[in-house]
C-alpha cells in the first residue's frame, strides 16, 4: 500500500473501521467531496487494492498476523500521531490507555513481513518515542 495517496490510505482505513458506511459519511470522514470519494473508491476496487467488503465476527479464526502494539508519544505530537496511526490500513483500532504507554494499537497484517513493515512505519511516525509489540498467537 506504499504507492497509495494519503486520501486512498484514509479511505481504506475508514472502511476497515466500518465497511458499511455511506459514501457521504466516507467523504466527510476523509475530508474530500463525495464525487472524489466515489472516484477514489471506484479506483481502489478496479485496481484490486480493495478486493471485497466484508464483516468481522468472533466466529472462526482470522488468517494472518494479529498484534497489539503499545505506543508512547511525545506530548505535543499526540494528535498528529493518532491521526497518522488511523491512516495505516493494517491498524484496525487505536485505544487511549493509562500507565506507561499512551496508546494501544490493534494491528492485522497478512504476513510477518507485512507486520514488520507496519511496525517500522509506526516507529517512524513523528512523535512516537517508543513502542512494544505482542503477537497474538492462539485464542484460548
Amino acid at each position: 500500500m506504499e504507492d497509495l495517496s494519503e486520501t486512498d490510505l484514509a479511505i481504506v482505513a475508514a472502511l476497515r473501521r466500518d465497511a458499511r458506511m455511506s459514501l457521504t459519511d466516507l467523504a466527510q470522514e476523509v475530508g474530500v467531496s463525495r464525487v472524489t470519494a466515489r472516484a477514489r473508491l471506484k479506483g481502489l476496487v478496479a485496481s484490486g487494492r480493495i478486493r471485497r467488503f466484508t464483516i468481522e465476527t468472533e466466529v472462526g479464526e482470522t488468517p494472518g498476523v494479529r498484534a497489539i502494539t503499545m505506543v508512547a508519544l511525545q506530548g505535543r505530537m499526540s494528535r498528529m500521531g493518532i491521526r497518522a496511526l488511523n491512516r495505516i490500513p493494517e491498524v484496525t483500532a487505536v485505544h487511549a490507555t493509562n500507565g506507561a504507554w499512551d496508546l494501544v494499537v490493534d494491528i492485522r497484517a497478512d504476513t510477518l513481513e507485512g507486520f514488520d513493515r507496519v511496525l517500522r512505519e509506526i516507529r517512524e511516525l513523528p512523535g512516537v518515542t517508543n513502542s512494544e509489540s505482542c503477537l497474538l498467537l492462539a485464542r484460548l
